[in-house]
């Protein structure tokens, strides 16, 4: 049997109308990027095909006009399903202005949906529980044109989950490999991470489907170690070798680098100039004296990845395994529009997998960001206004590690301080506040995490709360700070203060390493 090699212009034009896709990668990472684009140009000239539906766990896109912003047009996009839509501000445009129908799940959820879709079986768990996902919430939808509930509360053995409904199921998917060989055997071999891959293309063939994958290049039957196949040809309809490797890049950030999937290791140097002593660096190391020895860590965007910045310049990396949603066990994690992947890392896992682990509570510790929080403990970081950044890993990550901890600056607009023999000084404040007496979107449920015994610490510059029954308590303040000035006038709220409240360790405070050791 040899495989159907086709461009992608063809593959563009076999996509019917009122049907759905499905799409894998994460940022810039494993995106179909040339048949996502050949989908847009069809679009535009002939305005086929219309009305299209769309599934995707991870966002795709570099913030302008690649990955999803591909499908972002009026009339071609009628109701999608995703886990994160920051990289697509196109398709955030039709969403916010009832241009479609959207839902956001949590990305575990979704990855998780392709392969119950493929094995014909329900979706069903209890991540998501007493979150915006949840439809005594908002029920994951993004807009007023969005009215069909996706998730169905249900009691199982007396405990409560949810049911994720399989609205929509793919009829064609778009995938992207390394190298496909005569046979249409696929290997991943030289991509970050392999997400849900397999899983899509097994939801969709299991549901009469087509499975395209663009790849590299087309090479001999027989010539992939089959070690390296990971979606087997009996699963591909389509192979596309893409005509202009740009659109084949290995992030959007980079053409390739072979220490991103295990084709070499490189040596990381440990003799780097120390961080800058800023908001972000304070945090980040009283973020670190949390690390446990022998731990799995996940560290999210922004902040937390200064935690493990700071480790490094403690001594302390070399006893931490970072862990990424997207697959990836051990290395470093790729900041920018390569997130998703890690350098030099120890394995990667298939996406569904790796939330497997997550979801029964495989993490030790989770970093994550303080975009904003509330008296109860409540935390958002998928909604702000009109903007839908999308809920990702977070949902997942945040219900099933026992202990969550919270990083981010207290206030926002403008903040400037300075820290100096062992205190901080908040040179100008900023013009919003973080810490308000009702978050915009449920992310995190502070009242789920006191009832499944989760610690959970919410660490900002000036000072650290921690998620109690009565709410919110701030536990430390930072030397050199006032408690009504800088502290209590900066919260939306008056918090619960422990009666034994403490100054954070004046080492934070200072230039010179804190000593940290296990």
């Amino acid at each position: 049997m040899s495989v159907k090699v086709i461009t992608a212009a063809e593959a563009a034009a076999m996509i019917q109308s009122n049907k759905t896709v499905c799409s894998q990668g994460m940022g810039g990472n494993d995106v179909a990027e040339e048949l996502m684009l050949a989908i847009e140009e069809r679009f535009l000239k002939e305005h086929q095909p219309e009305h299209l539906s769309w599934m995707h766990s991870s966002g795709q896109g570099d913030h302008d006009s690649r990955g999803l912003n591909h499908i972002g047009h009026e009339g071609l996009l009628d109701w999608i399903v995703g886990g994160h839509f920051a990289p697509a501000p196109r398709v955030q445009e039709l969403i916010i202005n009832n241009k479609c129908q959207a839902y956001n799940l949590p990305q575990g959820v979704i990855s998780h949906m392709f392969r119950d879709i493929a094995a014909k079986r329900p979706t069903i768990t209890r991540i998501g529980l007493e979150t915006f996902v949840d439809p005594r919430l908002e029920g994951g939808k993004l807009n007023s044109v969005t009215t069909e509930d996706f998730a169905v509360p249900v009691t199982i053995d007396g405990e409560e989950y949810l049911h994720y409904r399989h609205l929509r199921k793919p009829d064609y998917c778009l995938l992207r490999g390394t190298y496909a060989d005569e046979r249409g055997n696929i290997s991943l071999e030289e991509e970050v991470a392999y997400f849900e891959a397999l899983q899509a293309a097994q939801a969709t063939k299991n549901n009469g489907g087509i499975v395209f994958v663009q790849v590299k290049k087309v090479v001999p039957y027989g010539s992939i170690n089959v070690r390296n196949v990971h979606i087997p040809g009996t699963l591909v309809d389509y192979v596309v070798p893409v005509s202009d490797l740009h659109n084949h890049m290995m992030t959007f950030d980079e053409d390739f680098n072979p220490a991103y999937c295990g084709n070499c290791r490189v040596v990381i140097s440990t003799d780097s100039k120390p961080l800058k002593l800023d908001a972000k660096k304070i945090i980040a190391r009283r973020g670190a004296m949390e690390l446990m020895e022998d731990s799995v860590i996940n560290l999210g965007i922004g902040v937390p990845e200064y935690v493990g910045m700071v480790a490094e310049e403690e001594g302390l990396r070399g006893r931490l395994t970072l862990s990424i949603e997207s697959g990836p066990v051990g290395g470093v994690p790729i900041s920018g529009r390569g997130f998703g992947g890690s350098l030099n890392p120890d394995c990667i896992l298939d996406q569904s997998t790796q939330f497997d682990s997550y979801d029964g509570g495989g993490l030790d510790l989770a970093y994550l960001g303080l975009a904003e929080a509330d008296r109860d403990g409540n935390v958002n970081v998928s909604k702000f206004g009109p903007k839908i950044a999308g809920c990702g890993g977070f949902i997942n990550i945040t219900q099933t590690t026992n202990r969550v901890i919270y990083c981010g600056t207290m206030t926002t607009g403008g903040l400037k301080v300075a820290a100096a023999d062992g205190k901080l000084t908040i040179t100008q404040e900023g013009s919003v506040k973080k810490l308000v007496d009702h978050v915009q979107q449920v992310t995190f449920s502070g009242s789920f995490a006191n009832r499944t015994g989760q610690k959970v610490l919410y660490i900002t510059e000036r000072a650290v709360f921690e998620l109690r029954k009565e709410g919110m308590t701030l536990i430390e303040i930072a030397p050199g700070i006032d408690l009504q000035k800088d502290v209590l006038d900066q919260m939306g709220f008056q918090p619960q203060i422990a009666p034994d409240l403490k100054e954070m360790d004046a080492r934070i405070f200072r230039d010179e390493p804190m000593g940290l050791h296990w």
